[in-house]
């Protein structure tokens, strides 16, 4: 496979890497890695004494898709799975930006329009 799409999955301390001919086909891999992830029961709050972290602030796990290349890739997007269960996807590569859904959209579905469309 030349050009391909990489797929990071990190789960706490576990990482799985996995390449895709098509970002379509990397976009319904990471749907189906989100979907389990999303599927725990929700985490408790951390409370340090100075600062309390609600599971809605808790990254519990990441799946991010990059390239075709691999040097400086075309895409950088990824869906962050929270705590609480809640999906937040994002693009970009060292700036960091949200993808809002727009009304009933979910968080993928979003994260897949804006990879579509450019």
């Amino acid at each position: 496979m030349a050009a391909s799409y990489r797929l990071t999955v990190r789960d706490g301390p576990r990482v799985q890497r996995t390449r895709h001919a098509t970002l379509d086909a990397a976009l319904d891999a990471l749907q189906v890695h989100t979907v389990e992830l999303r599927q725990r029961p929700p985490r408790e709050a951390i409370d340090l004494r100075v600062r309390r972290f609600e599971p809605i602030a808790q990254v519990v796990a990441r799946a991010e898709i990059d390239g075709p290349q691999r040097l400086l890739p075309r895409v950088r997007a990824g869906l962050d799975v929270r705590g609480d269960g809640s999906a937040e996807a994002w693009i970009g590569r060292a700036a960091r930006r949200v993808v809002e859904p727009r009304d009933g959209e979910t968080s993928l579905a979003a994260l897949r329009r804006v990879l579509e469309t450019g």
